[in-house]
C-alpha cells in the first residue's frame, strides 16, 4: 500500500512539473523535457506493470498444478502423507476381441490337373462334408492316363505268363536262362510303371479297379475337409489351371477367441487360465481357455491372446465381435489408498507434498498435482503407475479431494 501511494505521488509531481515546463519552454525544449519526464516515469511504471503481468501469468501457471495451504488450513483438513507401497491385488481384466479361424482349419480347394469345369456345387455359406464332390472337371489328359494304365495292365498278364515259361526253360539250358533274366527285368519295369500310373490315377480321385467298368471323361474334385464355403473361384465352363484355387472352406467348429490385452496386464496372464467370453449376438457367456499368448506388441500397446472355446458349434461366424473378462490371481503391485487418487476431467492425479516454508512469519504447505495411471482396484487400494521421482512419505493419502477443491477455487477466483 505504501509503495502504491509513493508511486501515485511521484506520478502527480512529475505531471505538474511537465505542465510548468511546457508553459515556460518553447516547443522544442518542451519536447525534450517531456521526453525526459517520460523516461523517468516510464521505467517504474513499465517495471511495475510488467511485474504485475508477470506475477499474474506466473500465478496462473503456478496454480494450475499446485495448491498451497497455510498452517490453519493444513490442520483443519487433516492432511495425511504416505508412500506408494507394494501390495498383492487381484482383479478382473476386461478385454475385447473377435472370433478367428486357425490356419489349419482354413482350407483351400485345388486340383493337381487343369481342365474345364463341367459342374460345381460350391456356394458361399454352404456346408460341405469331407469327401463330397464339389467340382467336376473334364480334360482329354484324363482319358489318356486311364488308357495308358489299361494297356500296361494288359501287358502285365502276358509278361507274367512269359516269365513263368522262361523260368521252366532256364532249368534245362543256359540260353533259356538269359531269356528268363530279360523277361524278369521287363516284368519288374512294368510293375513299377503300373504303380506310378496308379498313383497318378489316385490324384484324379480314380481307383484303378474302377477302370474295369470303362474309361471316364470327367473326374470329381472332392472337399478335403468339412466346413462352410467362404469363397468360390469357379463357375461352369471355366478353364482352370493345375493347382489353381477353386474355393475356400472354414470349419467354424474350430473357431477361436482372439483377445486384445493391454501390455500392462500381460504379466497377469498365463496359459490354461479360464476366460469368460460373450459374443456380440449372444446374451450369455461361454467359457474359454488361454492357450497362446502373443509375443508382439502392436502400436496401440496391445497383445494378441488366443483362447479355445469349451463349447463350439459350426454356427459360429469368424469375425464376430466379443467381449471377455478374466479374473487374475494376487499380484504384487504398487498401490495407494483409493482416497489418494483424485479425478479431474478424464485424468487421474495424486498430490505430492513439497515440504513447507515460512512466508511473512507464517508456515505454508505447498502441494504439487501429479498425473498418474491406475490399474487394479481391490479392498480400498488401487494399483498406480507413478513417476519415478515421487519420494517416500510425500503422497497425500487423506485430504486429496480437499486439496483439489482448494486448487479449483483458487483458479476460479483468480479468473474473476
Amino acid at each position: 500500500m505504501k509503495k502504491h501511494l509513493f508511486t501515485y505521488l511521484l506520478f502527480a509531481g512529475l505531471l505538474m512539473a511537465f505542465s510548468a515546463c511546457k508553459e515556460k519552454s518553447d516547443s522544442h525544449e518542451g519536447h525534450d523535457h517531456s521526453g525526459h519526464s517520460h523516461a523517468e516515469a516510464s521505467p517504474e511504471g513499465e517495471s511495475h506493470g510488467g511485474h504485475d503481468h508477470h506475477h499474474e501469468a506466473g500465478h496462473d501457471e503456478h496454480e494450475e498444478e499446485e495448491a498451497e495451504l497455510n498452517e490453519s488450513q493444513y490442520k483443519a483438513l487433516g492432511i495425511m502423507l504416505g508412500s506408494v507401497e507394494s501390495r498383492s491385488l487381484s482383479g478382473v481384466i476386461q478385454a475385447t476381441g473377435s472370433l478367428v479361424m486357425p490356419p489349419q482349419q482354413q482350407i483351400s480347394i485345388s486340383f493337381p490337373y487343369g481342365g474345364i469345369v463341367r459342374s460345381t456345387t460350391l456356394l458361399p455359406g454352404k456346408w460341405v462334408n469331407k469327401g463330397e464332390t464339389v467340382v467336376t472337371l473334364e480334360n482329354p489328359e484324363f482319358i489318356a492316363l486311364q488308357q495308358e494304365y489299361l494297356e500296361a495292365a494288359s501287358q502285365l498278364t502276358y509278361l507274367e505268363q512269359e516269365n513263368r515259361r522262361q523260368d521252366e526253360l532256364s532249368r534245362e539250358n543256359v540260353a533259356a536262362a538269359k531269356v528268363f533274366q530279360r523277361t524278369s527285368s521287363e516284368l519288374k519295369a512294368l510293375n513299377a510303371r503300373l504303380d506310378g500310373l496308379k498313383q497318378r490315377l489316385g490324384l484324379l480321385n480314380l481307383a484303378a479297379s474302377s477302370l474295369s467298368k470303362g474309361i471316364r471323361r470327367t473326374v470329381s474334385v472332392v472337399a478335403p475337409a468339412s466346413g462352410y464355403v467362404t469363397h468360390v473361384n469357379v463357375n461352369t465352363g471355366k478353364a482352370i489351371q493345375a493347382n489353381e484355387m477353386l474355393g475356400e472352406l472354414a470349419d467354424t467348429r474350430f473357431a477361436q477367441a482372439e483377445l486384445n490385452i493391454f501390455e500392462k496386464d500381460l504379466s497377469r496372464l498365463k496359459t490354461g487360465q479360464q476366460v469368460h467370453v460373450r459374443l456380440g449376438n449372444e446374451s450369455t457367456d461361454r467359457l474359454a481357455t488361454i492357450y497362446l499368448i502373443g509375443r508382439e506388441i502392436t502400436p496401440e500397446r496391445m497383445v494378441k491372446v488366443l483362447c479355445k472355446l469349451s463349447q463350439t458349434s459350426r454356427d459360429l461366424v469368424p469375425g464376430t465381435y466379443l467381449t471377455a473378462h478374466l479374473e487374475t490371481g494376487g499380484t504384487q503391485v504398487k498401490a495407494l489408498p483409493e482416497a489418494a487418487v483424485v479425478r479431474s476431467g478424464d485424468k487421474q492425479y495424486v498430490f505430492v507434498s513439497e515440504g513447507k516454508h515460512n512466508e511473512e512469519g507464517s508456515v505454508h504447505y505447498p502441494f504439487k498435482r501429479v498425473e498418474i495411471r491406475t490399474g487394479l482396484t481391490q479392498n480400498g487400494y488401487v494399483e498406480v503407475f507413478p513417476p519415478a521421482n515421487v519420494k517416500p512419505n510425500t503422497v497425500v493419502i487423506r485430504g486429496a479431494y480437499d486439496l483439489l477443491s482448494v486448487m479449483n477455487n483458487s483458479e476460479h477466483g483468480h479468473s474473476h
